[in-house]
């Protein structure tokens, strides 16, 4: 098995003149197998949120986290095979904001494989989305090996996407308010459930699956939509597998768990970090114990909680290590001993940083 990992030095070697200390989430994931002509790797970018101000203007500091990114993943070594792009690629919908952001992974040296997003989705319903990466809203491939899937995770209920709002921009809206009591918790729904058991039923149960979704296939915290309603059903037809792992955006955060056969991965974003809302604590809830105790992002400096992850699977578990802002390295790694994901490093409560409470 091939066990060379990518690590910071290396990094910063192959990127030249990029900052010792970047602030921006990337994900290089390596594929790792018996033989090492089929080992791979392949990256992860994800929510940019891409703003339209007026005319030719946008939200600058947006656009320079993805113009960072990119250009960021264009300077890895060794050079990954494609990138995913996790979703919310725009903030409205704008025809504008994804036209602006597909402009920018437009210049990936590399295939991209995109994901959708609420934020991408409700002003439309990803018709304009579609026709840009020509892409279905779900879908799979299989690489070297390894069997991936596209689910659109951020589906909610016809009632609700087609009746309640008087107009398209209204519903976009109301999707995209964080904490929103008109907001409404999001599905896979039956129809793409049946086409994922169908596409699932031709795979080897020993094949590794890589799922990509943009919400977590799980439930997590209902309040700011970090949670699928029919997350357990999607579940359900990963188990059979030997090894299963889901990796999501949305959450702008590190997060990790472990259900029965399946590992569970957060990625953070190029736009803004999320806080650890306090409701964790009270809300139902499949997670370990928050090993950060943050109570929102720094207000003082935008990119808190922000920072890019080298990510390697090796027998098809990821081990995951986080640069973050303050240029301190964070693994979350699959431990055998105990059948699951976790932190290395602040997992100890001594280890833990405080929270933020300066503001």
């Amino acid at each position: 098995m091939n066990t060379s990992n990518p690590n910071r030095r290396d990094f910063i070697k192959g990127a030249g003149t990029i900052a010792a200390a970047s602030t921006l989430p990337l994900s290089i994931v390596e594929m790792a197998f018996a033989d090492p002509a089929q080992s791979f790797t392949f990256a992860h970018i994800s929510d940019a949120h891409i703003q339209h101000i007026r005319g030719a203007e946008f939200v600058r500091n947006w656009d320079r986290g993805l113009i960072r990114a990119v250009a960021e993943t264009n300077l890895l070594q060794p050079k990954p095979d494609f990138v995913v792009f996790g979703g919310d690629l725009a903030q409205l919908g704008m025809k504008e904001e994804l036209d602006h952001g597909a402009e920018m992974l437009s210049r990936l040296d590399y295939p991209v494989y995109p994901v959708l997003g609420e934020h991408d989705y409700y002003l439309d319903l990803g018709e304009y989305w579609s026709q840009l990466f020509k892409r279905e809203h779900y879908y799979s491939w299989d690489h070297k090996g390894v069997h991936f899937v596209v689910l659109n995770s951020i589906l909610t209920t016809d009632e609700w996407t087609h009746e309640r709002w008087p107009t398209a921009r209204q519903r976009m809206l109301e999707m995209a308010g964080l904490d929103n009591p008109n907001g409404s918790p999001f599905m896979v729904g039956e129809k793409q459930r049946q086409w994922l058991a169908a596409d699932l039923d031709k795979v080897p149960k020993d094949t590794p699956v890589v799922v990509f979704s943009h919400s977590p296939i799980q439930k997590i915290y209902k309040g700011w939509n970090f949670w699928t309603d029919d997350a357990e059903e999607v579940q359900a037809l990963l188990h059979p597998f030997t090894t299963a792992t889901v990796v999501y955006g949305h959450v702008h955060q590190i997060q990790y768990n472990q259900i029965g056969n399946i590992s569970f991965h957060a990625v953070m974003a190029t736009a803004w970090p999320w806080p650890y809302p306090q409701a964790y604590a009270q809300a139902e809830s499949q997670l370990p114990k928050l090993t950060v105790p943050m109570n929102r992002a720094d207000p003082f400096f935008e990119r808190d909680a922000t920072g890019w992850q080298f990510v390697d699977l090796k027998s098809g578990r990821v081990s995951m290590e986080y640069n973050l802002y303050s240029n301190t390295n964070r693994t979350v790694a699959y431990n055998p001993e105990t059948g699951q994901p976790e932190d290395s490093v602040y997992q100890a409560a001594g280890g833990r940083i405080a929270p933020q409470i300066h503001y």
